[in-house]
């Protein structure tokens, strides 16, 4: 088995991890891979310094025995959609676990209720360690797909009919774009990619351009910029067919309001170092804490050759 069979996925029992589960079981089947599941827990301790200076550990059987139970019915869960799966408790922050295991994953997915339940805890208050710092793409599926009445409704995964793809001209957003194309041809998905040119008067990005002209002249080269950056992605895919918008609106909103529309958003993250990259950007945090579809952000690192947010108008 290679990194391109495996769709990691994490599990704590919960109804949003189990929706989680059963996209990544879906996810799995349409591109011929095996899921990997895996439970982690950390073992409490406690200060026994008025005693003798150190630390000791609670017996951590019980904790244990219960992480297994989840995984043998996430297991069970899994093996009626006919999968190949395999399951792990781990100890340790769970995140920190992902992050590490998805060295050898195509894909991690996790499941999130919005705010509180396993993927927040994962993703700690910025919803942002585990996609920026995933060694491949990571995939948060909300539970309030299901209904608004019932947000933790679990059951089979909506096959992924639409996507909608995020392009700004960066290296992160044409990442994006490849592996929306690639799961456009995988299920047989219509595409969508999206470009944002914040146009309201007052707070918007155009707002210091002294003419009409002026605003019409960015948003014809922004289009002429989306058609380049698609177009090139698209010499590997004839036979594909992407639909391109360049829309009044920022990134984050514009995707988020998109996300109410189709089965699956799109969006791509640099990565860096230090205290920058425990934080995703801002169009993809915003989308993940917002969107009511499952969220695929790609990470790339950040590179020496910056690039401008104008550069999808640019860009040749």
């Amino acid at each position: 088995m290679t990194a391109d069979d495996v769709v990691l996925v994490g599990v704590d029992g919960s109804a949003p991890s189990l929706r989680g589960l059963d996209w990544a079981a879906a996810h799995a089947a349409v591109h011929g891979r095996r899921l990997y599941l895996v439970c982690s827990y950390s073992i409490p301790s406690f200060s026994t310094a008025a005693l003798d200076g150190g630390y000791a550990a609670l017996d951590d059987t019980a904790i244990q025995q219960g992480a297994r139970a989840v995984l043998e019915e996430a297991e069970a869960r899994v093996l009626r959609t006919g999968v190949p799966v395999t399951s792990d408790v781990a100890t340790g922050d769970a995140a920190a676990v992902l992050i590490e295991l998805s060295r050898g994953a195509a894909t991690v997915v996790v499941g999130t209720r919005g705010r509180g339940g396993f993927a927040e805890r994962l993703l700690g208050t910025v919803s942002s360690a585990l996609p920026a710092h995933a060694h491949c793409p990571t995939v948060v599926v909300p539970s309030r797909q299901a209904s608004a009445a019932s947000p933790e409704v679990t059951g089979p995964a909506r096959p992924v009919r639409r996507i909608v793809v995020g392009v700004d001209g960066s290296p992160a957003a044409e990442a994006a774009l490849e592996h929306a194309i690639v799961e456009a041809e995988t299920w047989g998905a219509e595409l969508t990619a999206v470009a944002g040119v914040p146009m309201g008067s007052g707070s918007g990005l155009l707002a210091w351009l002294p003419a009409a002209q002026d605003h019409e002249q960015v948003l014809r080269d922004v289009a002429e910029g989306l058609d380049v950056v698609v177009d090139r992605a698209l010499v590997e895919h004839p036979g594909l067919q992407v639909r391109r918008h360049v829309l009044d609106g920022t990134g984050a909103a514009l995707l988020t309001e998109f996300s109410t529309a189709v089965d699956l958003v799109v969006v791509g993250s640099r990565g860096r170092g230090g205290f920058a990259g425990l934080l995703l950007g801002s169009t993809s945090q915003a989308v993940l804490h917002h969107a009511v579809c499952p969220v695929m952000v790609v990470r790339v690192p950040a590179r020496d050759d910056e690039w401008s947010p104008t550069d999808v108008g640019r860009r040749r």
